[in-house]
Order: structure tokens, then C-alpha cells, then sequence
């Protein structure tokens, strides 16, 4: 296989660094989080500055977890603005690599393939990620980390474990200097896709390190693992066989929507009834926006955070293929009130739309009226058109306005956080 070099890209602590980039502050210097002061102080952090970090915070924690005594800056999310500026970073990748040997991994992250670019700019991919980097924050003010390796796994690994010991940032793998320096390292969770589970199912047998997983008995992995285990061998010995083509190729074998939401409190019965019909019809217009149509429903939804019992979850198949609100409302409502426990208080609930294909294979069933279904599809469109000039909260519907209703709201947010655009 030919050889190929790829640099990962961080934008460090990147929601922190934007909001102390708008105060004309020193990302690297100032105290700041990025958490919405109107929530509880059970809220996560989005962000925490390297200033913070350096305090032994860590960044996604939660506001109550920052010690008292410690002077910050808390910074309400404005999603819109990072959007902004993620734009204008990657317009910043694009003056030296295509898109095509792009891959947006996040919005602070990219996996870039510099192969075929380092004898046309005459440099080490060293040299190359330093000039974007430098770019970047000449450009932006923000400061960018790196990863650079022979395959993705490795540029990945360089950048989260390698890049945090040297002086420069930047971590530089191939597989030897990987199975040379990281083989020993602990603990396991700083390893790209291991998780606390992993982990812990992994140090039953007595693992713990890299090389120890590298050199167990592959039966015995494929028993606790199954097929993932031959993933977890390849990263253990630092192979990764997917190159930038394979993500630019991949097509899934069935497409879905979703939305979910975090209640601000906890909802009976009927408010959570309320919920799920405000996000059928939020989804609905997102399948006309987009041309498609479903024809099957799932709702996970999780209590009360103080009760005991498990989520509920099921999936309602339906007799048409449609983006109908009307109808995806229906059936929402009925899969709420077949699966969901009424004595049990509502905290958390996802909406999902399955197998979402183009709209030309829209189905109706007998009891079905085409025209009626066809008007309502020209109002929704009409619909897009108003909010998409006026503003989503433009056009609003009477249960949006009941009590516990947070349409109203979400509109005004992007990822469930604030988008700061007013």
C-alpha cells in the first residue's frame, strides 16, 4: 500500500477561544467558560479555556464542579458565532488543500490527506501544518493544534496524546514510533474510541496498556468484542487500513432524521404528550425542506432523573411514506401513548424518522386523500418560505403557545444551545 501522511487539525478549546477573541482577550491567558448562566449549575461547560484547564479543570465539566474561589468569565454559547468562524477557518483549509482530501470530523477538527501536496509546496507536513496554522490564527486569533501520522488513526492519536507533551503541539506517528512510545501509555480512555466500557471490560483480563492489547489472545477479544475487536487489534498495533477516498465514498445503507432534547424540568404525562407532537411537527418540516419522505417512527424517552425506571423506546411502523405533519403527528402520538409509562415523569426524549427517502416515493394508503395531502404539503412549503425570511418563530401553531410548549424556544437555539442571534 503506498505510503500516505495526514494532518489532524484541533482548534484549541475553540468555543472559549471565540468568545475571549470578541472581548479582545488572550484565549491562552483568560479565565473563561462557555455555559448559558439562565440554566441550572448542574449545566456542562461547552468550553473551558487553557487558562482553566491548567487549574487541573477539565473541560467539559460542570459549573458547579469549578472550585470556589476561582475568578471566570462565564460566557453565554452564541452557536451561531462558532458556526461563523468555523466557516472562515475552513475557507482558510481550502487555500491549501481541496475538499476532496478534506474531512470535516467536527466543527474545531479536521482530518486533512497532505500526500500529494508536500512535493508541490516543497515541505514536511511539519512545515505545512505549521503554515496553516499560522494562517489560522493570523487570520482568526485562534490557536490551533496538530497531529500528523501515516495513516488517520495515527494522525488522530498524534494529536490527542503526542501533541499534548511537546513543546510545539504538534505530535508526529508512524507505526513504530506509536508501538515505541505509546504501547506503555495510561490509561487506556486517551485512546481514540475507547471508552470508559472498553476500558474496563479490557483491565478485567489485565489490560491496560497498548501493547498488552496488542499482544493478547485475539479468541479471547473477538469473544468479548465480536467484529470490533479486529478494530481495536489494528489500533492497538497503530493500523488503520480507511483512507480519505473510503469517507469521501461512504454512502449509508439507510438514512434517518432525529431530534432530541433535555427538559428544563421534569414533564406528566401530557406535557411530555405535547413535546413529542411539537417535535414531530418540527421533523415534518424538516423532511419537506429537504424533499423526503418516512414511513417509520421511533421515540426513546428517559424519566425523571430521581425515578428508576428504564426508558421507554419503540418504533410505530406507518401505512403511508410521507412528510405530512399532520400524520407524522398521529402517529407519534399514538407510539407515545403505547410505550411511555403515565405514572412516570418525562426528562429526556429523541425523535426519530426512519428509512427517509426522496419524496417522488411518497405512498398513500386507501383512506388517504392525495389532494388534501398535497395541500398541506404546499402549506408547509409556504411555511419554510415565511420562517426562512422572517424568522422561525414567525409562523407558530396553538399548542407551541401552551404551557410546558418549547418550540418557541428551540427555535431560537442551534445543537439545543443558543445560537446569540437575536
Amino acid at each position: 500500500m503506498e505510503n500516505r501522511v495526514y494532518v489532524c487539525i484541533d482548534l484549541k478549546s475553540f468555543y472559549a477561544s471565540v468568545e475571549c477573541r470578541e472581548r479582545g482577550l488572550d484565549p491562552i491567558r483568560t479565565r473563561l467558560v462557555v455555559a448559558d448562566p439562565e440554566r441550572s449549575e448542574k449545566t456542562i461547560c461547552l468550553a473551558v479555556s487553557p487558562a482553566l484547564k491548567a487549574l487541573g479543570i477539565p473541560g467539559r465539566c460542570r459549573v458547579f464542579e469549578i472550585p470556589q474561589g476561582i475568578d471566570y468569565i462565564m460566557a453565554p454559547p452564541r452557536m451561531q458565532l462558532y458556526i461563523d468562524y468555523a466557516a472562515e477557518i475552513y475557507s482558510i483549509y481550502l487555500k491549501y488543500i481541496a475538499k476532496e482530501d478534506i474531512h470535516v470530523y467536527s466543527i474545531d477538527e479536521v482530518f486533512m490527506d497532505v500526500t500529494d501536496y508536500l512535493a508541490m509546496y516543497q515541505m514536511t507536513a511539519k512545515e505545512l501544518g505549521i503554515t496553516i496554522m499560522q494562517d489560522v490564527h493570523r487570520s482568526t486569533g485562534i490557536t490551533a493544534t496538530c497531529g500528523i501520522g501515516t495513516n488517520l488513526y495515527l494522525a488522530k492519536i498524534a494529536l490527542d496524546i503526542t501533541a499534548k507533551h511537546v513543546e510545539d503541539h504538534i505530535g508526529i506517528l508512524d507505526e513504530e514510533s506509536y508501538r515505541k512510545t505509546l504501547w506503555n501509555h495510561r490509561p487506556l480512555t486517551d485512546f481514540w474510541r475507547v471508552g470508559k466500557g472498553i476500558a474496563k471490560r479490557l483491565e478485567s483480563q489485565g489490560i491496560y496498556t497498548m501493547g498488552q492489547l496488542a499482544k493478547a489472545d485475539e479468541d479471547m477479544l473477538y469473544r468479548m468484542f465480536g467484529v470490533d475487536a479486529e478494530l481495536l487489534i489494528d489500533h492497538a498495533w497503530g493500523r488503520e487500513t480507511t483512507l480519505m477516498s473510503d469517507i469521501k465514498a461512504y454512502k449509508a445503507k439507510t438514512n434517518s432524521i432525529s431530534s432530541g432534547q433535555v427538559l428544563s424540568r421534569d414533564y406528566n404525562f401530557e406535557e411530555g404528550k405535547l413535546i413529542a407532537k411539537e417535535m414531530a411537527d418540527l421533523l415534518a418540516l424538516e423532511l419537506v425542506e429537504k424533499g423526503l419522505v418516512t414511513d417509520s417512527i421511533t421515540l426513546h424517552v428517559g424519566y425523571s432523573n430521581r425515578s428508576e425506571a428504564k426508558p421507554a423506546h419503540g418504533t410505530i411502523p406507518m401505512t403511508i411514506t410521507t412528510s405530512s405533519a399532520k400524520q407524522l403527528m398521529v402517529y407519534t402520538e399514538q407510539l407515545y401513548e403505547r410505550i411511555v409509562n403515565r405514572n412516570q415523569l418525562v426528562r429526556r426524549m429523541t425523535l426519530t424518522f426512519n428509512r427517509v427517502v426522496d419524496e417522488v416515493y411518497k405512498q398513500y394508503d386507501l383512506f388517504t386523500d392525495p389532494a388534501e395531502m398535497e395541500r398541506e404539503h404546499q402549506l408547509q412549503k409556504a411555511m419554510l418560505d415565511i420562517k426562512e425570511k422572517y424568522g422561525k418563530n414567525a409562523i407558530l401553531k396553538g399548542m407551541n403557545l401552551e404551557k410546558g410548549a418549547t418550540t418557541i424556544e428551540r427555535n431560537q437555539q442551534i445543537g439545543g444551545h443558543k445560537s446569540g442571534e437575536t
